[in-house]
């Protein structure tokens, strides 16, 4: 009874970072900027850089086994193509 709700709630988490992989930055709540304390002078989020967002941790990891398996198949066809020479 665990393992199909286990899988239920994996394939929506798994959608959900799909279809929405930005989450509000934390640092400035999603506003992207911040307001100076003496002269109210208004500067960017160095976090986010001033979009007000940030990419989903599960989407990062992602990213970087997309990354990995990307290089990895350029790597063997490279040693493929050296070797029909």
């Amino acid at each position: 009874m665990l393992l199909p709700i286990l899988a239920i709630v994996t394939l929506s988490y798994s959608w959900s970072c799909a279809v929405y992989p930005y989450k509000p930055c934390r640092s400035c709540r999603g506003f992207g900027a911040f307001r100076s304390p003496l002269l109210r002078a208004i500067r960017l989020c160095r976090r986010c850089g001033g979009t007000g967002r940030t990419l989903r941790a599960s989407r990062r990891a992602y990213n970087a086994c997309l990354r990995a398996r990307r290089s990895y198949r350029d790597s063997r066809d490279r040693d493929r193509r050296d070797n029909s020479r």
